[in-house]
């Protein structure tokens, strides 16, 4: 399967986002990413890049490092932290917008090893409940 493109990704970033352009929908991307990016390791993070557009790929495999796994709230916060004028509600949209696209590019047998990488209760920011 080919990876997502550039315009592609960042068109379903920006509508499931609302973001009024598609430098809004890039930060956001790139900022979600590279948080996201230091929680995975190995294949599973090699095989999500190879779903994603050549320069969002980059930014996952050379991610923030994270001195400990974020919990899904604290993965907001930071999240916030990163994107100016952001506050905790709209990085939890920014969030949802990003991974949802994300999971929806890697499918559903590399989103369930990618989400036993992460602490528990992530899947709710990819919008993909955890199936029991």
């Amino acid at each position: 399967m080919a990876p997502m493109r550039w315009e592609a990704f960042l068109a379903q970033v920006q509508e499931r986002g609302e973001y009024e352009s598609p430098q809004e929908a890039e930060r956001a991307a790139r900022v979600v990413l590279a948080l996201l990016g230091a929680h995975l390791v190995g294949e599973e993070r090699a095989e999500l890049a190879a779903e994603l557009p050549e320069t969002f790929a980059l930014i996952l495999l050379n991610p923030l490092r994270a001195a400990e796994p974020l919990d899904p709230a604290r993965f907001v916060r930071a999240t916030a932290a990163w994107i100016e004028g952001a506050t905790e509600e709209t990085a939890k949209w920014d969030v949802g917008a990003v991974l949802s696209v994300v999971a929806d590019a890697a499918g559903e047998d590399l989103m369930q090893r990618v989400l036993l990488q992460l602490p528990p209760d992530f899947d709710l920011l990819f919008g993909h409940p955890r199936l029991v």
